[in-house]
């Protein structure tokens, strides 16, 4: 990237550039670029944005260098993380009503899924496990080791409740041929909304076509701690209703309970464990109201 961002500060002419992380911004008396590098060819998949009516992107001004693309420079205005949020959503919204369709698929296809989400709920039950029976273990209790243990049955439910709803989402969907899919940003957070003259989704690098799912659990796993995300969700589903077996693969991603890491100190230990039961807790909120009293969900998370 250095010496492309040397060629393009030559061609440019930029009287003031700012460092950006990776990006570089150039300021110039002709307007403002940002030079990002380049992870994959968006170039193909902003035209085909462009022909279905979306185009809600920074412009890509110089996409034939090999490891940067060049960009305008978008200035945001500050705003609320929620109406930030409900913004989001509506884009995204849009952009999964105007590039869906149904793919023809076959049944290995949702075996695939179905056994890398089992996987990864019987990887988080043994760790889970593990973590309470050692920590049952100890004659002196440390504070974050009693704060788990407090906490470990509303982990396990939540892994129950997984495991239960993924059984009856394979159930539902091994037999379909089809399945819906859409243009994914897969990168979804509130720093990659900007808001100016018009506004825009950035960081397209990790784009994807596939179940529009994706987008929704990528939001609410980055900003869960920022936002109210129930209206947010019920804003969504009244712009693009998701179909029921896409509506019980949301709720079983989002309700898969982050791994607990180790923290370096008791304090660091502590505040790691409030966010993942933080998570759990939020999580049981937001989907309760889309299951029965008698339901599943409420008897075990």
């Amino acid at each position: 990237m250095n010496r492309s961002l040397e060629v393009l500060k030559a061609i440019y002419k930029p009287y003031r550039y700012t460092l950006k992380g990776k990006a570089t911004i150039l300021e110039t008396t002709s307007g403002d670029f940002i030079i990002k590098p380049k992870k994959k060819d968006v170039s193909e998949l902003y035209n085909y944005l462009i022909s279905r009516g979306f185009d809600h992107f920074p412009k890509l001004v110089d996409a034939s260098r090999v490891d940067v693309n060049v960009y305008e420079y978008v200035e945001s205005i500050r705003m609320p993380k929620e109406q930030m949020c409900d913004d989001i959503i509506d884009l995204i919204a849009s952009l999964h009503n105007k590039t869906s369709y149904f793919k023809e698929v076959s049944e290995d296809t949702y075996k695939a899924i179905y056994e890398d989400i089992k996987s990864n709920i019987n990887y988080l039950k043994n760790y889970y496990d593990t973590l309470f029976e050692v920590g049952f273990s100890e004659i002196y209790s440390s504070p974050s080791t009693y704060q788990f243990l407090r906490n470990y049955s509303k982990l396990n439910a939540a892994l129950d409740f997984c495991d239960k709803e993924l059984d009856e989402w394979y159930e539902l969907i091994k037999g379909e041929t089809k399945t819906r899919v859409a243009v994914v940003h897969n990168n979804l957070s509130l720093e990659h909304y900007l808001k100016g003259e018009r506004e825009v989704l950035i960081s397209w690098d990790n784009y994807l076509i596939d179940t529009p799912v994706i987008d929704l659990v990528k939001l609410y796993k980055n900003e869960y701690l920022n936002i109210n995300f129930a209206e947010s969700l019920e804003r969504y589903m009244y712009k693009f209703p998701l179909l029921e077996y896409e509506k019980k693969l949301l709720f079983i991603l989002i309700t898969l309970p982050p791994e607990l890491k180790k923290g370096d100190s008791e304090l660091i230990q502590c505040k790691i464990n409030s966010q993942v039961i933080d998570y759990v807790f939020k999580t049981e909120d937001l989907i309760r109201p889309y299951y029965s009293d008698t339901d599943t969900n409420n008897e075990a998370i």
